[in-house]
């Protein structure tokens, strides 16, 4: 148990019997009346987002959230396979609970993967990561002053939009949580 006041990005709540991590939370003391904590929601493993109210010092219940570093070592045409780095444990997790980090999942590289009472919830990936992109067409002369961009293909098979001077073979950073382009990585 905790209170509105101990709240914190990221950390997972049991309202009603369902999990919720916290995206945002602000404290709101208005000049007439009792402070509050307005907090928005997302509901672990539908990925609903909502926004909630408590007044200060409600007691909220806290749920325990292991997150463990797992390698991702292959997808085995349904699951997404991952071994525990410590105890070489190898667990398969669907679509659904992989979610949107598959798009920029290279075999071997690391992820976060959060369980509640052994049961995995889903997966995190760092920030950033590099990629290199398979298949751009090439920026006509010309074009590089208009700011403009261009479809890429990157070696996950994720498409994001990059520049027109960027080229294939070329390594990117790209953000994970939205696909942006964040700029070139020199070898």
């Amino acid at each position: 148990m905790a209170t509105t006041n101990d709240l914190k990005n990221g950390m997972v709540l049991n309202l009603d019997g369902q999990l919720w991590s916290v995206v945002n939370f602000q404290h709101v003391k208005p000049g007439k009346g009792g402070a509050f904590v307005r907090t928005t929601l997302k509901n672990v493993l539908s990925g609903k987002v909502v926004d909630k109210t408590f007044n200060a010092g409600t007691k909220v219940d806290t749920a325990t959230v292991d997150r463990r570093t797992m390698t991702y070592l292959y997808n085995d045409g349904t699951d997404y396979v991952f071994m525990d780095g410590e105890t070489y444990d190898q667990v398969a997790l669907p679509p659904a609970i992989v979610g949107d980090a598959a798009q920029f999942m290279l075999e071997n590289s690391e992820a976060q993967v959060s369980f509640h009472e052994n049961e995995p919830l889903f997966v995190e990936l760092p920030v950033s990561v590099e990629l290199v992109i398979e298949h751009t067409d090439p920026g006509l002369q010309g074009d590089r002053s208009t700011g403009g961009t261009k479809p890429a293909k990157l070696e996950t098979g994720a498409e994001v939009q990059v520049p027109l001077f960027v080229e294939s073979g070329e390594k990117i950073k790209v953000d994970t949580r939205d696909g942006r382009y964040l700029g070139r990585v020199s070898s």
